[in-house]
């Protein structure tokens, strides 16, 4: 079934849209779960949890792109799933790795300041994305958004894992001075 199809079922309010969205998303869904949780029964519940988020927010949303608003409420409830687990102590996995890969990059909350907010920050960092090759920009994208490891992105894009790793350092240090440059300080 084609995504707008399952939209008008979320606006319908046919319970239908739950099983064709798991039935078209569930893997990917599972993925970018797994790949910031690292364990089966949290993912599968985050999963759980995307179903119900994404039938509470349609309506009064209408996503444009399924895929995109699906992958962000998984992400999302990953995340807070992650922090809640982790909250006295560093977690592991490649959620944390690549947090620290970007630590260099972003400012530390407490230099910014109040006029800076986390949604300027992401519109500087995603222009600056569209600057960059696609190639780099996708593999930025899964790194640091669906938290895929450096393993798995070398064998996607044909490359060895020193190229990917030197990739996503030279992108690093791009972002970093041009967050500089427009203002971010770095106290780090």
């Amino acid at each position: 079934m084609d995504d707008e199809k399952i939209v008008d079922l979320y606006w319908l309010r046919k319970e239908q849209a739950i099983s064709e969205t798991a039935s078209k998303y569930g893997s990917y869904c599972m993925k970018i779960s797994m790949n910031i949780l690292n364990d089966l029964h949290d993912s599968e519940e985050n999963v759980n949890d995307t179903w119900l988020q994404t039938w509470n927010a349609i309506p009064p949303s209408r996503p444009v792109c399924l895929s995109a608003f699906l992958g962000k409420i998984s992400r999302n409830l990953a995340l807070n799933r992650c922090k809640a687990r982790y909250a006295e102590k560093r977690g592991a996995g490649e959620f944390a790795l690549s947090l620290d890969e970007l630590d260099d990059c972003t400012p530390d909350r407490s230099s910014v300041g109040e006029a800076l907010d986390a949604e300027d920050l992401s519109r500087r960092i995603s222009a600056f994305l569209w600057e960059q090759k696609e190639e780099g920009r996708r593999i930025f994208v899964r790194r640091y958004f669906y938290c895929e490891s450096v393993e798995e992105l070398a064998e996607h894009f044909g490359l060895s894992q020193s190229k990917v790793k030197s990739i996503l350092f030279r992108l690093r240090n791009k972002l970093r001075i041009r967050l500089e440059s427009e203002g971010y300080l770095y106290e780090k």
